[in-house]
This record gives C-alpha cells, structure tokens and sequence, in this order.
C-alpha cells in the first residue's frame, strides 16, 4: 500500500479545503477530480475560463469560486478567502500531480512536523518538464536557497499548511510571483518546511500550461519571480 494511504486514517477527522486555481481545465478536471482522496475538500477556483470548467467541476462535487483577476496569485488568494477548513492544500488542476500525495503533506502539518510540506517535482519521462521551465525554476530556486538560506529544491507546486497561518503571512503578489513570495515570507517568518518528492506527469491531453508551455509564457513567469525576488 502506498505511503499516502497508510497515513489516511490517521488523518480521517481533518478538514482540509484542496484549492485547485484552474483556467481552461475542463478536460483535466474530469479524471482529477475523482481521484481526489475524500479527506479533502475541493475548491475550484475558475480564473476565466471559455471551456467548461466551471461545470465540469460542478457536475463533479467541487465548490467553484469565480476570479475575474488574471493570475495565479489571485485565483489562489481568491480559493483561500472562499476556504473554511483548518487546512489548505494547493495544487495545479491540470492532472499533472497525483493528488493522494497530497495526504503525506498533510500529516507532516497536521501532527507537527511542518509548517508547510511543499512538493518537489520528479518528473515521470522525458519531455513533461521542457527545459526553459526546469532552467528558470533551478535559478530561482537557488537564490532563494542562497538569499534567505531555504533549504528547498523547487517552488512548492503542491503545499499544505494551516490556512489562518497563510492569511497572517498576507502574501500580496497575484500573478505567478506568489508562490517565491509565499516561500521569502515563511522563511522570515520561521516557518519549519518539509519537502517531498511528487511525480510530475504530462498534462492532460487538450490542455495547455500558461507558464511553462512556450519559452515566452516561461520568461513572463520568470519576470514576475525576480520582481519578488527584488523586495
């Protein structure tokens, strides 16, 4: 049995709200959403889709929270004011990350051994993470490690923590600069991490990544880290 299900009971009177900031995942949502482990609850943050998003999250149990803001800073700060759990738990709706894996995080939070577990991306083949996207995440990874001394190896695709500790840490970047700033501002602040290793899988098919699927979407994202980086 894998790790992730030999801690779900343990984890059984939780709450935890998964926020899922989606743009044009219709086509993901549909294998994702079922697989979502029952410990959570899921929050389905549309950041303006044209597919059907919306529905198909909807028609699958999730709660859906419109965010007309561009940005992943703001679909993920618009899941985390709509989340009423005493956890939270962040993840790309694309279906490139197994959520049971998610449960690990959350027992690392839940029974004191983190106050953030973040993710960090293996890729399962060659070709899921092109090589622009892996090169900007390795530098800013390593000013962060050299900066303020974090001792982490990407920039949380997957994270859990306690959801009154994320609000009073008051990350303010909206666009694809939150999770740097989120990461900066845990680490002045004390934050005790833990990293695990996630499997990184190709999207789903009909899908297409606003960061990584061209070198310009890439440099966009790039741009917004080092305005963070430069606070």
């Amino acid at each position: 049995m894998p790790l992730s299900r030999r801690v779900a009971p343990r984890l059984r009177h939780v709450t935890t709200d998964l926020i899922l900031p989606c743009r044009d995942e219709g086509r993901a949502l549909q294998d994702l959403l079922p697989r979502v482990p029952a410990d959570f609850s899921v929050i389905v943050v549309d950041n303006g889709s044209s597919d059907d998003t919306a529905d198909v999250a909807r028609g699958l149990g999730a709660r859906v929270v419109t965010e007309p803001r561009p940005g992943y800073g703001a679909a993920v700060h618009a899941g985390l004011l709509a989340a009423t759990a005493e956890h939270v738990a962040f993840m790309d709706g694309d279906g490139s990350f197994d959520p049971d894996e998610l449960l690990v995080m959350l027992a690392d939070v839940v029974e004191g051994r983190a106050d953030i577990a973040v993710g960090r991306r293996r890729p399962v083949s060659s070709g899921v993470w092109p090589w622009h996207a892996r090169l900007g995440n390795t530098l800013i990874v390593a000013w962060l490690r050299r900066r303020i001394a974090l001792d982490a190896h990407d920039i949380a695709p997957m994270r859990v923590c306690r959801r009154a500790d994320l609000l009073a840490l008051d990350v303010q970047d909206r666009r694809f600069g939150y999770p740097v700033e989120l990461l900066q501002k845990a680490s002045r602040a004390g934050w005790r991490f833990v990293e695990h290793d996630v499997a990184y899988h190709p999207r789903a098919a009909g899908t297409r990544s606003k960061v990584s699927g061209s070198v310009r979407g890439t440099a966009r994202t790039a741009h917004d880290f080092w305005k963070v980086l430069e606070r």
